[in-house]
């Protein structure tokens, strides 16, 4: 929601920032750093704007962490009059002054911060006693004071650039962060250890072709598969959510390549391709706000995907299927990963999930809590990885006896999952769709918990 600021509006919240400055230079004696937006025309906060801000509070404060800068107060201000941070420092004001420069000159965004550095007595740190020019204009790169001074830009231009340089900014942020959570769940889920049947920091599982360090090396080559998802879910956010995943295969294919390409011809993440892509064009669908509730990702996914399994099952006999999951559709009704995409994921949300953030609660690691996560994750969805390398038989067999052994233990020790781990090799078994699954619950975690 945009609301319209008048000029009376601004110059109340000008003189409450200036009054609250005073008060906390009183009380604390220290250096002040209050960062706001330079917006230009009657429109001073918006969805736009105010993720605009939070991308700069984050760059201050994560600069601010690697320095071992402790704030000793902050306060914050979101009001249609916009956004307010104050920062009360035990630093020189210079030496912050330094840093809140380097943020406004490091991108076109940092054009639209507005970091002023006041000193205990109140005097302020001025950009050419650290020996920085003045700031530039925002549409032309001139002098901003003679800019301004001159009016050489109308309102309109401003706010035209203003605009594109936010949602340039934005998209930037969000596919970074969008590609590093992807891969994050990529690697805690490889790096979890002891994982039945699968590769882990312990062994190979019953692979013989792959070790963790080829699920390390195909992780990286998705990063920029997982970027490209996350900008497509943006642009065609105004589009219905088919059009979205119709442009995402494409994408998957030329992700499979570089995949391939990493790992010398080995299948490391053909399955988290195309579920991980997905998740992360939902996110470029949604609002920010929103990446923090696993439900409202699921249905975006769902609804990207819907009428999946139909149209790719469509036309299947006996003598046309050629892939293990074409033939348990066409023998078992099993839907595999696009079933599961297209019903919003439950075994997820309704099993893996909550095993995962209760392990956590109750003071396990991540690691432990993932891997009582993974055994869930087994016996919630038909993993058609356990078929292919046995028959539905043994997947219903294991699925039984993990249920059993779930229910007196839901978060088996390290012997109980090193002996499971012997049996699943033994017998050549590996749950790579659940393995999936559990980065997708890695993927949810990290986002939940970024929000927190």
């Amino acid at each position: 929601m945009e609301h319209q600021v008048t000029l009376p509006e601004m110059l109340d919240a000008r003189e409450r920032r200036a009054m609250e400055q005073r008060k906390l230079l009183e009380t604390y004696h220290e250096t002040l750093l209050c960062f706001t937006m330079n917006i230009a025309g009657p429109v001073k906060n918006s969805d736009r704007i105010r993720a605009g801000y939070e991308i700069g509070k984050k760059r201050l404060e994560d600069r601010f962490r690697a320095a071992k800068i402790h704030w000793t107060v902050r306060e914050e201000i979101n009001e249609k009059t916009g956004n307010e941070a104050i920062y009360v420092l035990k630093q020189d004001p210079q030496l912050i002054k330094s840093i809140a420069a380097d943020i406004e000159e490091e991108s076109a965004l940092g054009r639209l911060f507005d970091m002023d550095v006041l000193g205990a007595d109140g005097s302020k740190a001025d950009r050419e006693e650290i020996g920085l020019p003045g700031r530039r204009c925002l549409v032309c790169g001139r002098p901003a004071k003679e800019c301004a001074r001159s009016r050489t830009h109308t309102v309109e231009e401003l706010q035209e650039k203003t605009a594109q340089i936010l949602d340039e900014a934005i998209a930037e942020e969000e596919a970074q962060e969008a590609a590093r959570r992807a891969v994050s769940a990529l690697l805690y889920e490889v790096c979890t250890t002891p994982k039945p049947g699968l590769v882990d920091r312990m062994n190979c599982g019953s692979h013989r072709d792959m070790t963790i360090f080829t699920f390390m090396d195909s992780s990286a080559a998705l990063y920029p598969y997982f970027e490209t998802c996350t900008r497509i879910g943006r642009h065609t956010a105004a589009l219905i959510p088919g059009e979205t995943f119709a442009e995402l295969r494409r994408a998957g294919r030329r992700a499979e390549a570089d995949m391939f390409a990493a790992t010398k011809g080995v299948n490391t993440h053909k399955g988290a391709i195309f579920s991980m892509g997905i998740l992360c064009a939902a996110l470029g669908r949604l609002p920010r706000r929103s990446w923090g509730n696993p439900e409202t990702i699921a249905r975006e996914c769902a609804a990207m995907t819907q009428g999946l399994v139909e149209t790719d099952f469509e036309g299947l006999t006996p003598e046309n299927a050629v892939t293990t999951g074409q033939r348990l559709y066409l023998e078992y009704g099993i839907t595999g990963v696009r079933g599961q995409m297209e019903a919003g994921l439950p075994a997820v949300l309704m099993v893996g999930l909550p095993v995962l953030k209760e392990g956590v609660a109750r003071g396990l690691s991540i690691n432990d809590a993932g891997a009582a996560s993974l055994l869930a994750l087994i016996t919630a969805a038909t993993d058609t990885n356990l078929i292919a390398r046995s028959d539905i038989e043994t997947q219903h067999r294991v699925v039984a006896e993990l249920k059993d052994l779930l229910t007196q233990y839901p978060y088996p020790g390290r012997k109980m999952l090193e002996e499971l781990d012997r049996r699943f090799i033994d017998k050549n078994l590996s749950p790579g769709g659940s393995a999936d699954l559990l980065a997708i619950c890695y993927f949810f975690y990290f986002l939940e918990s970024e929000g927190e």
